[in-house]
This record gives C-alpha cells, structure tokens and sequence, in this order.
C-alpha cells in the first residue's frame, strides 16, 4: 500500500569516528572481550552478536556534548572498574556515561534493566546464558504485547 510506512526494526551498527584505529582497539579490548567481525587499513567491525561496533580512523568532529549512542551491557559496574586508570573520561550522570578518548560519547545501559532483548539464540552464540531482566523491562514488553517480555 502506498500509504504504509517501512517500520524501523533495530540497530545493526554505530559508528564512531576514533584517531588511531590500533590505539581504538586497544582500548575497546580493554574494556570488552572483542571478536573482529572484518577490518580494512581505516576500519574495525567489532562483533556483538547479531549487531556491530564500526571504529573508522579519523575524527572528523569535536567531542560529543548531547549526541550519544546507548550501549548494553551485561554488567555496568564491571565496565566502570575496567574504564578507571585508561584515558576515557567518566561524564556525572545518573548511571554511567564516559566520553572515550576522540570524544565519543557513550552511555551505558544493563541489559537485565531495559526492554532490549538478544532473542535465546543470539545470546547463546555469543556464549551468554542466564542473564535475566528485571520484573520493570518484562512489564515493560509485556505492555507492547511482546510475549510475556522473557529474553
């Protein structure tokens, strides 16, 4: 029908723009265990899951202010710990943001906490098990009529 709009579905990568793309690996790596999905001379695609981190050399922007993009993960806490003593900068907020070092904001998200869900399968392939949302993020899904909002 011509009046239906396509429907936006999810992510399947962000980019950010970092200066040296070795020194970007090196301290993504040590903030996440990273698997390369492919890599050129100016790019890495780091694996997470059925979605991508795309790092491209050459910053090309001052540092993020308001801009930022949302990242899950499985455990806020141990990421903060990883984050002390490298050169990101951890922002004030509410839970955790930190701007990495070519200025691209990230804000930090847990998984058990928000309706975002790895369908059972995904997470198994990326050799996750167990982790469990919180009763608010099932209430949440369940009110859209996704299922009962289990992972």
């Amino acid at each position: 029908m011509a009046d239906e709009k396509a429907r936006a579905l999810g992510m399947n990568h962000v980019a950010l723009e970092v200066g040296d793309l070795e020194e970007a690996l090196e301290f993504y790596g040590k903030l996440f265990e990273i698997r390369l999905r492919g890599r050129s001379d100016t790019m890495a695609f780091i694996d997470m899951g059925d979605q991508f981190l795309n790092l491209t050399q050459g910053r090309t922007q001052p540092p993020d202010t308001a801009r930022h993009f949302g990242l899950v993960v499985d455990d806020r806490q141990r990421l903060r710990e990883a984050l002390e003593g490298t050169k990101a900068r951890i922002l004030e907020s509410r839970g955790l943001d930190f701007l990495d070092p070519w200025g691209n904001h990230v804000q930090v998200v847990e998984y058990r906490g928000i309706q975002f869900t790895k369908a059972p399968e995904v997470l198994r392939g990326m050799g996750i098990e167990g982790l469990e949302k919180s009763p608010e993020a099932l209430a949440e899904l369940a009110g859209k009529g996704m299922g009962k909002g289990r992972d």
